[in-house]
């Protein structure tokens, strides 16, 4: 019985060391896993550093926030808290620079290059972070991004005396006027617009020529029902981004996995049509009556190919309107300049789409269905590029900064425009090598239909002689 008693003493006395060694000890552990405090979003940050801005956003005050935001992160990593410092170079990109204003400025007012560029430099902070290059690789990469931060503010923003006393720096930037939402309602629009209207335009050219105009109703629908789905899409996103900057990642994921899945289904159609396209040829060839006919699975694709290319952009475009909107009210500026910048961005698509659909069909048959189906295939490419990329931005896919000799030498060598942007052309190989691979496959396959179709056409005069 006492051997009993003695044994729970010794248990009891312990479990009292242990927890008493656990408490004396947790302090140390709390000091070693310390995060460095930051503002998750502009709307937290901007109260306690410009307490006296007005409703206005100045990309100037904005891109300090975001400065002390990524030097939060560097600290974090200094202590060796991975996890804080990740979330810090996350949060500096979707709880500012996307949600302020500062993404759609840049893209309208500078160029959408730029946009890339800086959203690139987000990307190699964050993989600096999650890969360990190490402290100076960290504050090197949050440097670079820092200064072309600051560069574009000063373009976009006047600095505000708030920002001076801070930073010592004093320039007068550039005042926002009717004119700049003007440019940014119409760039925005015109840029995210040309890609669908030339998808659509395209094949409702195809059809008209191929002699299926009754079944323009399918890619008409899907169009429509894009649009009232990226309202929708637009709300969700716009909620969960309120919620956490954390769920910012999904909108670059969506445009991501939509823009990979319009590949897919473009890549199908441009060799639907040029298969469809030669049989008709050579039908008519031998009886100029006979009309193209097209099953059900072949209509859903193009409709569904006019589905994914509005909506790919859809989204996007509202959220980019919505805070325009409320600055030009802020601003005394009001509603007409936007009004103004979409009417124009429109007749220009509407004129795009009326010289695909209307001009192209003037071509003889055989050419236009090259055509036809040379734009989808070019259309795939670029929805290839940009779909890669915002899966990188938006971290879905872990690869960056990958090296193959020569290859990346001349790939290095690609401008940035905005040209080359709206195909979807980058200087980064993880989106280059991935469309070389596919516009391989494009030549291999069309050489293939090609010997098809020749073989075809021997027999049709062989039978017809």
């Amino acid at each position: 019985m006492n051997q009993t008693i003695t044994n729970y003493k010794r248990i009891a006395v312990f479990l009292f060391a242990a927890v008493t060694a656990a408490f004396l000890l947790m302090p140390l552990g709390v000091m070693a896993a310390a995060e460095t405090p930051h503002y998750a979003t502009w709307e937290e940050a901007q109260p306690v550093y410009f307490p006296d801005s007005g409703e206005t956003t100045n990309m100037n005050e904005v891109a300090y926030a975001i400065e002390q935001c990524m030097n939060a992160g560097i600290q974090n990593y200094r202590d060796g808290n991975m996890d804080a410092a990740y979330k810090c170079m996350q949060d500096g990109y979707y709880g500012y620079y996307e949600v302020c204003g500062f993404e759609r400025q840049t893209m309208s007012r500078i160029s959408g290059a730029r946009k890339n560029e800086v959203e690139l430099a987000y990307k190699a902070c964050r993989q600096s972070v999650k890969k360990d290059l190490g402290l100076e690789t960290v504050q090197s990469e949050v440097s670079n991004l820092t200064s072309m931060l600051y560069e574009d503010a000063l373009l976009l923003s006047p600095t505000t005396e708030a920002f001076q006393k801070l930073t010592g720096s004093d320039s007068s930037g550039t005042k926002v006027t009717g004119g700049a939402f003007f440019l940014e309602a119409f760039i925005i629009l015109l840029r995210e617009g040309l890609e669908a209207i030339l998808v659509i335009g395209g094949i409702i050219a195809y059809l008209v020529k191929s002699g299926n105009r009754r079944q323009l109703r399918p890619v008409y629908a899907g169009s429509v029902v894009a649009i009232a789905l990226s309202a929708v899409a637009a709300w969700g996103l716009h909620i969960l981004k309120n919620k956490s900057a954390m769920f910012g990642a999904s909108q670059e994921v969506i445009e991501g996995v939509t823009a990979l899945l319009a590949v897919a289904v473009l890549v199908y159609v441009s060799f639907w049509m040029l298969h469809k396209s030669e049989t008709e040829t050579w039908t008519r060839y031998i009886d100029s009556k006979v009309e193209g006919s097209i099953s059900r699975g072949s209509m859903f694709a193009l409709g569904f190919t006019a589905f994914l290319a509005v909506f790919r952009e859809g989204a996007e475009v509202i959220l980019f309107y919505q805070p325009m909107m409320s600055d030009a009210q802020s601003q005394g500026i009001g509603y007409s300049p936007i009004v103004f910048g979409v009417i124009v961005a429109v007749l220009i698509l509407a004129a795009v789409f009326i010289a695909i659909r209307f001009f192209s069909i003037k071509l003889p048959l055989k050419p236009f269905f090259i055509a036809t189906s040379a734009l989808m295939a070019i259309m795939a490419l670029a929805f290839l590029g940009s779909g890669i990329k915002e899966l990188l931005e938006g971290d879905a896919i872990d690869l960056w900064n990958i090296h193959i000799p020569v290859i990346s030498d001349l790939v290095a060598k690609i401008p940035e425009n905005d040209i080359l942007d709206t195909f979807g052309i980058y200087p980064h190989i993880e989106t280059v090598v991935p469309q070389l691979i596919l516009l391989a496959a494009f030549i291999v396959l069309f050489l293939v239909q090609r010997a098809q179709n020749k073989k075809k056409l021997a027999q049709l005069q062989a039978e017809k002689a």
